[in-house]
């Protein structure tokens, strides 16, 4: 059996006998070199992070281009580090699917140092403290997802233990946020020495998010005399601390049972994932597709390595946003999400086979090409007409690929509004464009809206994914069942008002009545779904 960890990579021969790549650099010799030298630390030590930025730097340590790896740190969930990572050395297997239908084996390496960010545990906050004071260190990188740069709870109150930081101070944090401004508070103390902050999470202008969390325990700390007071105008300071704008996009999907059963065959050992106490379901390997996409901001006050050797894309702000709106907006979010909808309803269980359907393939077609396309900006490092190429005809379609629509249905009430109300309001603001003109919108709409009946195109009730606005949303659905007609646009009206949701209020932009009709078509019996899409793929989705 061929076991994961240092003394297993020894027999290199028999790694690459069954076609596995493998760390070509002096891994111990890189290990010593990243922890005199400290470059890049990572918060947030997930599949995306070991599939990609991970696999990024493994390359350009195989070239020789660096000559030092990553430090990874777990802020959520510190039984990723304990029970998964250093057991393995820090070792990860990543698996990349083709969608030639072949497999790419390659044993990550590159994370040469794992921390986990707990302040009550004094070594592993002192070696943090460590890190952040050397002058090597030039970004601190972020995959902690929107919801961890949240200070504040749903009802717009503050988190206990963010107020508890607040009042208390850096000497102690509680707070992801409060910890990670306190390393920062840290690097200030020992010489207000340059760093880039950079939030790779895939959410729109994500440097803001992070600068306004960091800033708000700044400006508390400083306002309650717990920091020294230049320590705001260093986090305020562009040329001494960044907060640079991201665009990110590779589909990494949780660790698969077939890929799982791929490495046992291989004959490698002690593969079983690891479900820790906060649920989190952990592998020693990670599956990806080979898609990739990283867009950044290039403002970083300590320098940078050449990571656009390795594939990274470095630009100026207004670039980033709008790659960002032309991915999230057009080409790409919007895709999957109607494809999501649809997939629960029709009772799919995999995306890739949803391209297989000709009336959700000439959908998907019809929101991306048709009405997306007319209003999207090219942001010229990348162009629209090719990256929706990609994604349709390659990326979604995948077979390879164990991507769920009910995974990405998860949170659509908080997706809309970005992922089609732009468009939406693009049309409205257009001199040539009218938004009666948008077909596949509407009918995505009026999908969500079936959906949240919780009852399939064949009349059987599934499990709704998870939203927070489910208990706010559902309701104007509920009592309405299949084969009912009466007072439908009453009940749904409060809810296509809600600019919240959808961005815009539906009645105001025209489009409520288009909703209103498909989704009325939509529940008139079981197997309507799959006849409105027949019915539009024939007269509106040419």
């Amino acid at each position: 059996m061929m076991e994961l960890d240092n003394s297993g990579l020894e027999n290199r021969a028999e790694w690459e006998a069954k076609d596995y790549r493998i760390p070509e650099f002096d891994r111990a010799g890189a290990a010593a070199a990243t922890r005199e030298n400290p470059f890049w630390v990572h918060f947030g030590a997930g599949n995306l992070f070991r599939a990609f930025q991970a696999n990024v730097v493994q390359r350009l340590l195989n070239e020789g281009v660096l000559d030092r790896g990553l430090i990874a740190v777990e802020g959520f969930d510190y039984e990723i580090i304990e029970r998964m990572y250093r057991p393995h050395d820090n070792l990860s297997i990543l698996v990349t699917l083709k969608a030639d239908g072949s497999v790419e084996k390659t044993v990550i390496g590159s994370i040469l140092e794992t921390c986990v960010l707990d302040s009550e545990n004094t070594a592993e906050f002192r070696r943090l403290e460590e890190i952040f004071s050397k002058d090597s260190l030039q970004m601190v990188t972020f995959t902690i997802t929107e919801k961890g740069y949240s200070l504040m709870d749903g009802k717009g109150k503050l988190l206990p233990a963010v107020e508890a930081d607040f009042a208390a101070g850096p000497a102690k944090a509680a707070s992801y946020i409060g910890k990670v401004t306190a390393l920062l508070y840290t690097r200030y103390q020992a010489g207000e020495k340059p760093v880039a902050m950079v939030s790779m999470d895939n959410c729109s202008h994500n440097g803001d998010k992070l600068y306004d969390a960091v800033r708000a325990f700044a400006e508390k700390w400083a306002a309650n005399g717990l920091v020294e007071e230049g320590f705001l105008n260093y986090v305020n300071s562009k040329e001494k601390v960044s907060f640079p704008w991201t665009m990110i996009d590779k589909i990494t999907p949780r660790p698969d049972a077939s890929v799982e059963a791929i490495l046992e065959k291989d004959g490698i050992a002690g593969l079983e994932p690891v479900i820790t106490s906060k649920n989190t379901y952990v592998a020693p390997f990670v599956n990806a597709e080979e898609c990739e996409y990283l867009v950044i901001e290039d403002v970083f006050p300590n320098g940078r390595p050449p990571l656009e050797k390795g594939g990274l894309m470095f630009t100026d702000r207004e670039t980033v946003d709008k790659v960002e709106k032309m991915k999230v907006c057009t080409c790409l979010n919007p895709l999957h999400t109607t494809l999501a909808v649809f997939g629960c309803l029709l009772g799919y269980e995999k995306i890739s086979e949803e391209m297989q359907d000709t009336e959700l393939k000439k959908l998907v077609e019809a929101v991306g090409y048709r009405e997306g396309l007319p209003v999207v900006i090219d942001p010229g490092i990348l162009n629209p007409k090719e990256f929706i190429d990609i994604v349709l005809n390659v990326r979604i379609p995948n077979p390879f690929m164990p991507d769920t629509p009910q995974r990405i249905a998860t949170d659509t009430s908080q997706k809309l509004a970005i992922r089609f109300g732009e468009t939406i309001k693009a049309y409205h603001a257009s001199d040539t464009l009218q938004v009666s003109d948008l077909t596949g919108i509407p009918l995505v709409f009026a999908g969500w809206l079936r959906y949240l009946m919780a009852v399939d195109d064949a009349g059987n009730s599934f499990t709704l994914s998870p939203d927070p606005l489910l208990d706010e949303v559902c309701p104007y659905v509920a009592g309405i069942t299949l084969g009912q007609q009466a007072d439908v646009e009453e009940k749904i009206r409060p809810l296509l008002e809600k600019k919240a949701i959808f961005g815009v209020d539906l009645y105001e932009i025209g489009m409520a009545e288009t909703v209103c009709d498909y989704f009325k078509k939509m529940i008139a019996g079981p197997g309507a779904v799959r006849r409105v899409l027949q019915e539009l793929s024939v007269n509106n989705l040419k």
